[in-house]
């Protein structure tokens, strides 16, 4: 019984990040017409991977309730594939990819609003909008995003079903290519236009920006850890939990 209100809530999460990102592209924003498009910022790209990562959730709920029962050896086959592309989509980039985007908005929001999210983006975006959707605003690359959901749909998918990551080193090594990846891609929109896709790049040396792209790849690694661990650390509870239940019993 508890298999189907998960369903139903992963359901929820993956239509609701549809629609965000129908009225996303329903609003006509400056930066919609310039060299990458909505492309160029990591907001968008994580509000793709979500909505892709909880599609692939809901395909495997659906999979595994038509596999069950069917004593197919095929289709338990493609079950586990879809189990290990979905756990590698959380432990890889929908977990510290999520965090990342959050964490940096609102730290910037705090401390600068208009570095981020400037006032003038409350005439184009809705309040409920704004707080499950990115939005680059205008043709200098200023980006206002505000991924408030995006953290607890993820940690409610994470608390849900147990998910395997894979070893360190492969899933270090695939969040550093993620990162080194959009690192270059930013660099080589800068070298195409001549702009930097955040503009705050503009008004700091070549030094200090090498110093931000290390930290940022740094810190998607420490996520990645961060994810590693606290997933351990809910079923590792969960499984103690009720290994306690199962004493009385066994007595």
């Amino acid at each position: 019984m508890a298999l189907v209100p998960c369903q139903v809530l992963r359901v929820a999460i993956l239509l609701s990040y549809c629609s965000i990102l129908c009225n996303y592209k329903a609003i006509e924003m400056p930066s919609h017409q310039t060299y990458g498009g909505s492309w160029k910022f990591l907001t968008f790209i994580d509000l793709v991977i979500q909505a892709v990562f909880f599609g692939i959730c809901v395909l495997t709920d659906l999979s595994s309730l038509l596999t069950r029962g069917s004593g197919s050896q095929e289709q338990e086959r493609q079950l586990k594939k879809l189990i290990s592309l979905r756990d590698w989509m959380l432990a890889v980039v929908a977990f510290p990819v999520g965090v990342f985007v959050v964490a940096v908005f609102w730290i910037i929001y705090a401390y600068d609003r208009e570095m981020i999210y400037p006032k003038l983006l409350d005439n184009f975006i809705p309040g409920w909008l704004n707080h499950g959707m990115v939005e680059p605003i205008n043709s200098s690359g200023l980006l206002g995003d505000s991924h408030t959901t995006v953290l607890p749909f993820i940690l409610i998918e994470m608390r849900t079903s147990h998910h395997q990551y894979p070893s360190r080193r492969s899933g270090l090594t695939a969040i550093c290519t993620f990162s080194v990846g959009y690192i270059l891609w930013v660099c080589w929109v800068h070298h195409v236009t001549g702009m930097w896709v955040y503009p705050f790049l503009e008004h700091i040396g070549q030094g200090a920006r090498i110093i931000f792209f290390g930290s940022t790849t740094i810190l998607m690694n420490f996520l990645y850890l961060l994810g590693e661990v606290l997933n351990n650390y809910i079923w590792d509870t969960q499984r103690s939990m009720e290994e306690e239940k199962e004493k009385p019993k066994l007595e």
